[in-house]
């Protein structure tokens, strides 16, 4: 069978049923299927739990349950999200610097952790550095 014909593996899922990402830029990208669909849990998995988040402007969110209340409350409102391109990963080891421009000319920048089992996950999130 050639290559392109293989059927594709089944994705490896977390213990709450979401795929990780196995690359640092594999964040971004779900990032933006998770929260275009309003996927509150599936966002929150993207990050560790130990994890902060530079939203909303001005403040630090700390941890799963309050990264999970600003999107709660974000989510809600249904934004439209979109990528510019996204960087290639700067990794260092087990920790990896990521980013995504804007659309406008903003961008974004995140400093991700390699876990035990490979996967990775944010523990610092910036979504705007730009204005």
């Amino acid at each position: 069978m050639s290559a392109h014909l293989r059927p594709r593996e089944p994705a490896v899922t977390d213990d709450r049923g979401y795929e990780p990402a196995k690359r640092p830029e594999g964040l971004s990208d779900f990032f933006l299927q998770r929260a275009s669909a309003g996927d509150v849990e599936g966002v929150v998995a993207l990050y560790a739990p130990d994890a902060v988040l530079a939203f909303p402007p001005g403040q630090l969110t700390v941890g799963h349950d309050q990264i999970r209340a600003v999107y709660t409350e974000f989510l809600a409102g249904r934004p439209s999200l979109e990528s510019a391109g996204q960087q290639p990963a700067i990794i260092n080891g087990d920790i990896a610097l990521t980013s995504t421009r804007l659309p406008g000319g903003g961008a974004t920048v995140e400093v991700a952790r390699r876990q035990s089992d490979g996967t990775w996950r944010w523990v610092i999130d910036q979504p705007s550095i730009l204005p």
